[in-house]
C-alpha cells in the first residue's frame, strides 16, 4: 500500500499541537514520514533512536562553545525534533506503535533536554567564567519537567472532573432509562498534552461531545469572564494551534535552537533567549492553574445541581 501526503495529514497529525510543530516541523516531517513509510521498512523505534543520537550530536556541539558549533548545534537540535515527531506519525500511519514505543520517546526525549541543557550551559560558563550559567542550566531542567509534568496532572484532573460528572448523570438517571451522561458533557477542546509522544495519551481525551443543548460546560465562568478567548481559541483552533502558545516545546526551541543561533553572535543573548522564553511559559503556567480553579468551581456547582435532581429514594446513594 502506497501512503499519501494527505494519508498522513489525515490519519497522523495532531488535531491541536504547538505551533513551532505546525509551522516548522510537519511540512517536513509529513513529507519525510512519506517516503520513510512507503521506500523503507525503518520502524518507529529506530527513528526515536536516531533522533535521540542527533539530540546527543546537537548537545556535543554545544559544549564545545564556539560560534559555528552552536549554530551547528541548533541545527541538530530541530533535525532531531523533526524525527521526534516523525516515529509517531509512522507508528500512527502503519498501526504500529507500542507502549515500550511510546516510552522511549518520552524518556529520550527528557534525556535530551537534559543533556543539551546541561551541555549548552556548562559549554558557556567554561568559556565565559559566568557563574549564571549553571543556574540558568537548572532552571531549563526544572522549568521543563515542570511543564511536562503540569501538562499530565492538569489532564488528568479534568478527565477526571469530568468522568465524575458523567457518572453522576448515571446515578441520577431513573432505572432502566438511558443515561443521557455521554451527551450533556461539552467537549473540551483545551484538553490536550504537551508532547509530541503518545505514551500517556488516554483515549478518552475527546470522548465527550455535544448532542443537546443543555450540556454541562465546565468552563462557563472562565468564558464568561474572558468572552475575547471564544473567538481567539476558534482561529487557533482552524490552524490546528493549541492555546498554549508558549508551552515545553516552544521554550525547548527557545533554549536549543533561536538561542545557541543568536549565541554565535554574543553569549549573553543565550541568557536573554533563555530567561525571555521562560517568562511566558511560567505565565502560561499560572494562566492555566487559574483556568483549572474556575473549572473546579463549575464542577462543583454542576454536580451539585446533578444530586439534587436524584429522585427521593436514590439520595442517599
Amino acid at each position: 500500500m502506497k501512503f499519501t501526503l494527505e494519508d498522513v495529514r489525515s490519519r497522523t497529525y495532531k488535531a491541536r499541537d504547538a505551533w513551532w510543530t505546525v509551522f516548522l516541523v510537519d511540512p517536513l516531517a509529513g513529507r519525510l514520514v512519506v517516503a520513510v513509510a512507503n521506500r523503507t521498512s525503518i520502524t518507529p523505534n529506530q527513528i526515536t533512536w536516531g533522533a535521540f543520537l542527533l539530540g546527543l550530536g546537537s548537545a556535543g556541539c554545544f559544549l564545545t562553545a564556539d560560534p559555528i558549533w552552536l549554530a551547528a548545534g541548533a541545527v541538530l537540535y530541530h533535525l532531531s525534533f523533526v524525527l521526534d515527531c516523525m516515529d509517531g506519525k509512522i507508528a500512527r500511519l502503519k498501526g504500529t506503535g507500542t507502549v515500550l514505543g511510546g516510552w522511549l520517546d518520552y524518556v529520550f526525549d527528557r534525556i535530551r533536554v537534559f543533556g543539551c541543557a546541561l551541555a549548552l550551559t556548562w559549554g558557556q560558563y567554561q568559556s565565559t567564567g559566568q557563574d549564571l550559567y549553571l543556574l540558568l542550566g537548572i532552571g531549563i531542567v526544572f522549568l521543563d519537567m515542570l511543564r511536562y509534568v503540569d501538562a499530565l496532572q492538569v489532564t488528568k484532573v479534568r478527565r477526571q472532573m469530568r468522568r465524575t460528572i458523567r457518572m453522576a448523570y448515571e446515578a441520577a438517571a431513573p432505572a432502566g432509562s438511558r443515561s443521557p451522561a455521554r451527551s450533556l458533557l461539552h467537549d473540551d477542546p483545551d484538553l490536550d498534552l504537551d508532547t509530541n509522544s503518545d505514551f500517556d495519551a488516554d483515549s478518552d481525551s475527546h470522548e465527550d461531545h455535544v448532542r443537546t443543548a443543555e450540556a454541562v460546560d465546565l468552563q462557563v465562568e472562565f468564558h464568561s469572564r474572558y468572552a475575547w478567548y471564544i473567538p481567539f481559541r476558534a482561529w487557533l483552533r482552524a490552524h490546528r494551534v493549541r492555546t498554549h502558545l508558549v508551552s515545553g516545546i516552544e521554550f525547548q526551541m527557545a533554549v536549543f535552537i533561536i538561542g545557541p543561533l543568536l549565541g554565535a553572535l554574543s553569549s549573553a543573548l543565550i541568557i536573554a533567549v533563555t530567561i525571555g522564553a521562560a517568562i511566558p511559559l511560567l505565565a502560561f503556567e499560572a494562566a492555566i492553574m487559574y483556568k483549572l480553579w474556575l473549572s473546579s468551581r463549575d464542577f462543583t456547582r454542576a454536580l451539585a445541581e446533578i444530586r439534587e435532581t436524584r429522585p427521593p429514594h436514590m439520595a442517599g446513594a
